[in-house]
């Protein structure tokens, strides 16, 4: 069967935005991808039910020689056997010629983290930043909450507030794509988050947080001026920052995502199991949670290296250049 390559792409995108809750961004991404693979083989005189393992692994070295990035190719090939499953799925064509392609894969890029001891340091900073006690209570609130649970920032900013009511033992967080996860929520965490409601809803009448929660940041937990109607990600990120300039940590290593990677790191160097992080952190492919493993596995060994009484007397009787 063949159609013309725009209308397979179109029909391969709703069905990835119907069927499989793909965000937008990667819905663009795939549309880009695929229609620069079509261009390739049009100026060839083919077409995307043309391809052949070989025909793909051409169009991978085609672009190696533009110069894109290693990440850049994995992507695309990642895009061309998405659409090539969903051709064989649909009846379109009788093989998946990228099933077997590897690929350049992706240049391993270990997440930056924080110990446990520089996070409890950030924690205990908190609760002394803010312009009065309502301030520092949402402060210690949104810290708390995201150490608790390894939202993304989009997600914390633009918590509802009617999720967060009766003091509950777990957070239901939408994310990407619309999919929803329930996620724990630690004592401190739920302390945090009463104390802040607290304020959130005793607010005097008149003050600047009552008439917020009484406009457009009245289904926010953390309501804000703006448009949004709740905290920007921008203004935490400088919160954050000022948390972590207040604990003794260079403020250029603590952001919110970094905040993410050690939640996640500090519960797999707990014993949690790789299934139950991606869970949690709400990730599609539980090959993006395994990078974690890589962090901890670098830990183990600087570990080692520095503190192992056999390790120091290597490097104390190392050969010298001088000696070699």
């Amino acid at each position: 069967m063949s159609i013309p390559d725009h209308r397979a792409i179109s029909g391969f995108l709703d069905a990835q935005a119907a069927e499989a809750g793909a965000a937008r961004n990667t819905l663009l991404a795939y549309g880009r991808d695929l229609r620069d693979l079509s261009d390739w083989l049009a100026g060839r005189r083919l077409t995307l039910f043309d391809l052949t393992r070989e025909r793909v692994e051409d169009y991978l070295a085609h672009c190696d020689a533009e110069g894109l990035s290693r990440a850049t190719r994995a992507r695309r090939l990642s895009s061309i056997r998405q659409f090539t499953r969903f051709a064989l799925e649909e009846g379109w064509r009788e093989d998946d010629p990228a099933i077997r392609i590897t690929g350049p894969g992706r240049a391993q890029r270990l997440p930056k983290t924080l110990s446990r001891d520089e996070v409890e340091a950030i924690l205990a900073a908190a609760p002394a930043l803010g312009r009065g006690t309502a301030e520092r209570a949402r402060n210690l609130c949104l810290i708390e909450l995201l150490y608790a649970t390894g939202m993304r920032v989009s997600e914390l900013v633009a918590l509802p507030v009617a999720a967060c009511r009766g003091d509950p033992a777990v957070l239901l967080i939408r994310g990407k794509g619309g999919k929803e996860r329930m996620v724990p929520l630690t004592s401190p965490a739920r302390d945090a988050l009463s104390g802040w409601l607290e304020f959130r809803d005793n607010a005097p009448k008149d003050s600047p947080l009552a008439r917020l929660v009484a406009g457009k940041g009245a289904r926010w937990l953390f309501p804000a001026p703006g448009a949004a109607g709740h905290l920007p990600r921008q203004s935490f990120g400088r919160l954050l920052k000022d948390m972590a300039a207040s604990a003794g940590l260079d403020p250029s290593r603590v952001t919110p995502h970094v905040i993410r990677h050690a939640f996640a790191t500090h519960l797999l160097e707990g014993g949690a199991d790789l299934r139950s992080i991606q869970t949690l952190l709400g990730h599609a492919d539980l090959g993006t949670t395994e990078i974690y493993t890589h962090v901890l596995d670098q830990r183990m060994r600087d570990l080692v290296l520095n503190h192992h009484p056999l390790a120091q007397s290597v490097s104390r009787d190392a050969p010298t250049s001088e000696n070699n």
